[in-house]
């Protein structure tokens, strides 16, 4: 099945043009590549990287900010209600009904981290999508170079808000200004559309692989420092480091990233050409991969992909929704963590990326990649059930460790969508795989935390549980369509 799937990608030697084919271009092509030359960045990239370092530097940034802008809610929030569960044992309150205050508390900070990143990823939903499909004609560097200094806009009006003291809901207007520049969402497109663009078949998995390792390899890093930093020197200096990490993303990008796309000159970023890409794309129309749909023609490659793409959906949003909710999970009774114990657990969860990806290494030396995804799902379904139960740190960081699998299912779903598809849809693909990650963050944004408060009665850890759930549905889709694949190769041999 993965050689059916599988399909050619773009070659590195796109990424240059050398001195014979200027020689022996005619005029108009000299200057397509006079054009060209231009958007080279003044530098090679050091030690054969391209794009890792941008998306490293990028979710630092996010990984170092997402937990301390929860906990400087939660603080300000608690000061203005005259809480003090955070600063004096108000939480170590081990009553049978909670603290009506630390409820409150709880509702509230969960409502405007609920407020806030609806606001941001609809917005950066929409702009997501224009990026995604337009950098095929513009180039892959300015949509890694916007979202960066959209983030780093972000950073600055958070700043603002904690030296005047102003209201949380100013963190509204800096969420907003990061969504129209395109958000986090854009540089995860432009870093995958960049690896399916130099990278051959026999590679691509792993180099997906790879760079979500980096998403963990800095979010690890970020979370213990984080912690730490906070607690010694409060929240205003390590958000001075996201702000000099937004910068340097960028930077990094303008400076050392060539381009990996033919630029057209006439590329327009507001036009409705980007929504019909997509649209042509999901409707059938397109080319797809030759034998990508595994027999049953444009039906059974249509279907596979409306599948993998909810299956994608489903495990990224129970990724948004959890992981929004770890730190106020930590925060509160009966755990009642710090600053210390909470970067010790982002960065425990942040370490199943780096585990996920030795694993799946492994793994697809006995496995195919469908059973793997199934096993990093199965290894995510306990990990939640058990956090959802935990009462104390230990079981706590048993459930993380647990996790250890969790992030190898998106690298084969990406690799397999990918794979769906012709070289030239390559950039519609990714551009509607980051409007689907966008979406699932909306709406693992409004479900999670609107379950969360709801359900503080019944069981605080429900939505974890009901996030174990969930990834039940494509751990069914994967393994089914495998059994099928696998069923009509079986087939196919006793009749030949």
């Amino acid at each position: 099945m993965e050689e059916r799937d599988t399909v050619a990608i773009l070659p590195t030697d796109n990424l240059t043009s050398s001195d014979d084919e200027i020689t022996n271009s005619s005029p108009n092509e000299e200057v397509a590549i006079q054009r060209n030359s231009c958007r080279r960045p003044p530098f090679a990239c050091p030690f054969g990287l391209s794009v890792e370092p941008v998306l490293f530097l990028a979710m630092f940034s996010i990984a170092l900010q997402a937990p301390l802008s929860t906990q400087y809610l939660w603080e300000r929030i608690s000061e203005d209600l005259g809480y003090n569960g955070t600063k004096g044992g108000g939480c170590g309150n081990t009553s049978a009904d909670p603290d009506p205050l630390q409820k409150e508390v709880e509702t509230l900070t969960a409502h405007w981290n609920l407020y806030i990143n609806l606001g941001g990823f609809a917005v950066g939903a929409v702009v997501t999508t224009l990026l995604g499909s337009w950098s095929d004609q513009a180039g892959r560097r300015p949509v890694l170079i916007l979202p960066s200094v959209g983030l780093a806009l972000q950073t600055v009006v958070y700043l603002v808000v904690m030296y005047q003291k102003l209201p949380v809901a100013y963190f509204l207007l800096g969420r907003l200004l990061s969504g129209l520049s395109g958000d986090f969402n854009s540089i995860l497109a432009g870093c995958f559309s960049y690896v399916a663009d130099t990278s051959d078949r026999r590679s691509r998995t792993f180099r997906v692989a790879v760079l979500e390792a980096c998403l963990g390899l800095a979010g690890m890093f970020a979370s213990i420092i984080g912690g730490q930093w906070r607690r010694a020197q409060g929240y205003i200096n390590p958000f001075w480091l996201v702000l000099a990490t937004n910068l340097a993303a960028g930077l990094y990008a303008y400076l050392f990233v060539p381009e990996s796309v033919t630029l057209d000159p006439s590329a327009k970023l507001l036009t409705a050409r980007h929504h019909r890409a997509i649209y042509r794309l999901y409707s059938g129309s397109g080319g797809g991969a030759e034998g990508g749909g595994g027999g049953g023609g444009a039906w059974a490659w249509r279907r596979r992909l409306w599948l993998y793409t909810l299956c994608f959906f489903l495990v990224v949003t129970v990724h948004f929704g959890s992981r929004e909710l770890y730190v106020l999970y930590e925060l509160s009774a009966p755990l009642c963590w710090g600053p210390a114990l909470i970067g010790y657990g982002s960065a425990a969860q942040h370490l199943g990326y780096l585990s996920s990806l030795l694993g799946l290494r492994l793994l697809q030396l006995c496995v195919v990649d469908s059973w793997v995804a199934v096993a990093g799902l199965a290894s995510n379904v306990v990990g939640l059930a058990v956090i959802a139960f935990a009462d104390n740190t230990k079981l706590m960081f048993t459930g993380y460790g647990l996790c250890f699998l969790y992030m190898a299912a998106t690298p084969v779903l990406r690799s397999k969508l990918s794979k769906l598809v012709s070289p030239s849809e390559q950039g519609a693909l990714f551009a509607s795989v980051a409007c689907v990650e966008g979406l699932s963050s909306l709406v693992a944004s409004g479900l999670f935390n609107s379950i969360y408060p709801a359900t503080l009665h019944l069981l605080k850890g429900f939505p974890f549980l009901f996030g174990a759930i969930l990834l039940l549905i494509p751990a069914g889709i994967i393994g089914s369509l495998e059994c099928l694949d696998e069923r009509r190769e079986n087939r196919d041999a006793r009749e030949s």
